[in-house]
């Protein structure tokens, strides 16, 4: 009778493999092309090798404890209190272990949020136990800082210890400048302005933590991982300086820290990010004398990955983006709602983003396993880099004096800038894919819903003493939206959308897979493709074109029957008064005679998508 461990000898019976066999196989695949091809490379310049070693000898990044889960924070951001408790008490009573209360002004209210008064806060909160283990996280700024005192004063009436709340207070003075570029305090004060109130916190019980080193403000605004951790860094570092000179000890002020941190959808990126932060943190800690401990990290999935077309793909974005930010390590996840770039979510798309990250701790059991990423190659050099290329973006900004002088010399922002620009670049070539928007659109996509509540004005701020370049938000499909908006409008004042004919040639054979590509290409821009069923007779296809009633064409087909057909297909369609030809593909050899014959554009992989869209609307007026 066989044993168990006998019949399981899959492995034994191939001979090891080596890295050199490996590189045997890929340089047969490669037919002489460099093996740098395969290599990725970040927006920090890290360089993503296509395979690697285990990595010997790692230790697990010590983080939550071993098999607890992480926060489930949910959204609070109604501007009616009455509407923001219904909605706390539901996710609460299914599932969320935390409310993010999000008060309008802050950085993340995006046009919504709380009042910060006695008022709001108390009806928001009515019927939440504060003392029963769930997690309250505030977001806050300059006009809505009173909201802490306010909430310590609600504990306080409802005979409620300070000490058995779990509550984050979330002052940031420095990523609230930072995200509006201005503040009432000069840049001496700014780190420490909140400082008096940390302590009266502090003296009246609460653990909090009370500061937040806030790294959504950069990744926001476009910038790299590193950028973002280092952001972080110099942030806390001034927090614990703020402190320490008010008399507060190291190892009393640096449990009042805690940074967030966004997650997007670079699963592996983002998991080396969160655990990078704790090892970075656990370094400056070093640095202050300090055995280090876990840093509480807080993450929330990225504003700027959302799109407002094809919006069910933001809950893929939003699941590989927990998923990440859960196994890096992360004490608490907020998942943003996936219409939240829509508009205030509603319950559904509430649901949605609370059993998001249900369904990967209860059903995937993410928390079961301390650090799971401890030992593969992949993700202990992406650690290792990220470190390495962030702690000297922290130091660049401690030689400027600190994160508030680094702002006001626009250190941070023109690093940041620089980074934006390739993204935004990247995005224009659709090198960097949106799904939904800038490939494989719909352009009949449904409407979703959303609450019907306008935008409200942020409080008035304080009189600005304090100014330089905002790191503002932007989200990476606004260009390509922006096409899709003036296709709506098109189509809600004429009846149709602008469109674009695809004048194929050959058989489908020879034109179905540039086809394909030029339909995406041009409904990414909102201008609706249609399809011919193909033709090789220059005459057929300009008479298919002026039945189509478009005002432009793309000829699709291979490279084999461009060198034959093309140039005479393209004096056809000018001749049937098409105002702009576009041809699938490049042009080669051949690009003099064909725009000679009235080809006017190439549409390819890699080109100027966005561009070549805006200029096509401009043929089309």
């Amino acid at each position: 009778m066989t044993t168990d461990t006998e019949q399981l000898r899959l492995a034994a019976d191939f001979a090891p493999a080596s890295e050199a066999d490996w590189r045997k196989l890929v340089d047969g695949v490669l037919k002489g092309a460099a093996f740098e091809k395969l290599v990725g490379k970040t927006y920090d310049g890290l360089k993503i090798q296509p395979i690697y070693p285990r990595a010997k000898e790692a230790a697990p990044v010590a983080g939550r404890a071993p098999a607890a889960a992480w926060q489930i924070m949910q959204r609070v951001d109604h501007p009616d209190p009455a509407k923001a408790n219904a909605q706390a008490l539901l996710d609460l009573e299914n599932g969320a272990t935390g409310l993010t209360l999000v008060f309008a002004g802050s950085n993340a209210a995006r046009g919504f949020g709380l009042a910060a008064t006695a008022d709001a806060l108390g009806r928001a909160l009515d019927g939440v136990h504060l003392d029963a283990a769930i997690a309250i996280e505030l977001q806050l700024g300059e006009a809505s800082v009173s909201a802490a005192a306010l909430l310590a004063d609600d504990v306080k009436q409802r005979g409620v210890k300070p000490g058995a709340c779990d509550i984050r207070f979330g002052l940031d003075p420095i990523g609230d400048a930072a995200s509006r570029g201005a503040n009432a305090f000069d840049a001496a004060t700014l780190a420490g302005s909140a400082v008096d109130l940390v302590k009266q916190l502090h003296g009246a019980g609460f653990k909090g933590p009370f500061f937040a080193a806030d790294g959504r403000v950069v990744h926001d605004a476009g910038g790299s991982e590193a950028q973002e951790l280092a952001f972080v860094l110099a942030s806390a570092l001034a927090y614990l300086r703020a402190l320490e000179a008010d008399g507060i000890a190291l190892e009393t002020a640096r449990e009042m820290i805690y940074a967030r941190l966004a997650a997007d959808t670079d699963q592996f990126l983002n998991l080396a990010k969160f655990r990078s932060l704790r090892r970075l943190w656990a370094r400056i800690e070093q640095a202050c004398g300090l055995a280090p401990k876990p840093l509480f990290i807080s993450g929330e999935t990225a504003w700027r990955m959302l799109t407002r077309r094809d919006p069910y793909v933001n809950m893929l974005r939003a699941t590989i983006a927990a998923f990440a930010a859960g196994l890096g390590g992360a004490n608490a996840v907020t998942v943003l709602p996936h219409t939240a770039a829509l508009g205030l979510p509603d319950a559904f798309a509430r649901r949605v983003a609370r059993n998001t990250q249900l369904v990967l701790l209860e059903e995937s059991n993410l928390a079961r396993v301390a650090d799971p990423a401890a030992g593969a190659g992949g993700i202990e050099a992406l650690t290792s880099e990220l470190c390495s290329t962030a702690w000297a973006l922290f130091q660049e900004i401690e030689k400027a004096g600190g994160v508030v002088a680094a702002l006001q010399a626009g250190l941070i922002q023109s690093k940041v800038a620089g980074v934006r620009t390739a993204r935004a670049a990247n995005i224009a070539k659709r090198r960097d894919v949106l799904t939904g928007a800038s490939e494989f659109p719909n352009l009949s996509e449904a409407e979703v819903a959303v609450e019907t509540v306008a935008p409200v004005a942020p409080p008035p701020a304080a009189k600005a003493v304090l100014t330089f370049a905002a790191l503002a938000p932007i989200r990476l499909a606004e260009g390509f939206e922006q096409l899709r908006d003036r296709s709506d409008a098109r189509l809600k004042s004429k009846g149709k959308r602008p469109s674009i004919f695809l004048a194929n040639l050959g058989s489908a054979a020879d034109f179905t897979a540039r086809a394909t590509f030029a339909r995406s290409f041009f409904e990414a821009g909102g201008i609706a493709a249609i399809e011919s069923q193909g033709a090789s007779d220059p005459a057929a296809l300009a008479a298919a074109y002026r039945a189509s009633g478009a005002a432009i064409v793309c000829l699709c087909s291979s490279d084999k029957v461009y060198a034959e057909t093309a140039v005479p297909a393209a004096k056809a369609l000018q001749a049937a008064g098409a105002r702009h030809i576009y041809l699938a593909g490049r042009g080669g050899e051949q690009e003099a005679a064909l725009r000679e014959a009235g080809i006017g554009s190439f549409v390819f992989a890699g080109g100027d998508a966005l561009k070549t869209l805006e200029d096509a609307y401009t043929h089309l007026e």
